[in-house]
């Protein structure tokens, strides 16, 4: 399990596209402040809307500005399983060190599908899911 204050930031744009320096001042300002680690995509409502290109870049960025200062978690939930597959091999293949995922959302899967939909994923990646730091 993560021990520490995780901040999930949020992606600024300027002008339609991602704004690079915005973030890499996020993402600064809260290694200066102590954080234990920094969520790239996580639950500040735009993960569902980015582009694939744009997820990738967002963590590529997170992973490179961190620096190893802190950990880097990346979302790669989603209500399609093979998408959620795909991003978290990608969020590990860019070096993050943990993956954020979700149970599906609006399509209201049983018990034996959420465990089915998690149990899919889950074995396939080697990035940390959850041990203690």
């Amino acid at each position: 399990m993560f021990r520490g204050t995780f901040t999930a930031l949020v992606t600024p744009f300027r002008d339609g596209d991602i704004d690079v320096s915005a973030l890499e001042d996020l993402i600064e300002k809260q290694i200066a402040a102590g954080i234990t680690g920094i969520v790239a995509i996580g639950t500040t409502g735009e993960s569902p809307t980015l582009s694939h290109d744009e997820r990738e870049q967002v963590i590529r960025v997170a992973v490179a500005k961190a620096n190893k200062r802190c950990l880097v978690l990346a979302g790669t939930g989603s209500n399609a399983t093979q998408h959620a597959i795909d991003d978290t091999k990608l969020a590990e293949k860019l070096g993050v060190d943990a993956a954020l995922l979700v149970a599906p959302y609006y399509n209201k899967p049983s018990q034996e599908g959420l465990r089915g939909s998690s149990g899919q994923r889950m074995p396939q990646h080697r990035i940390d899911q959850g041990s203690e730091r």
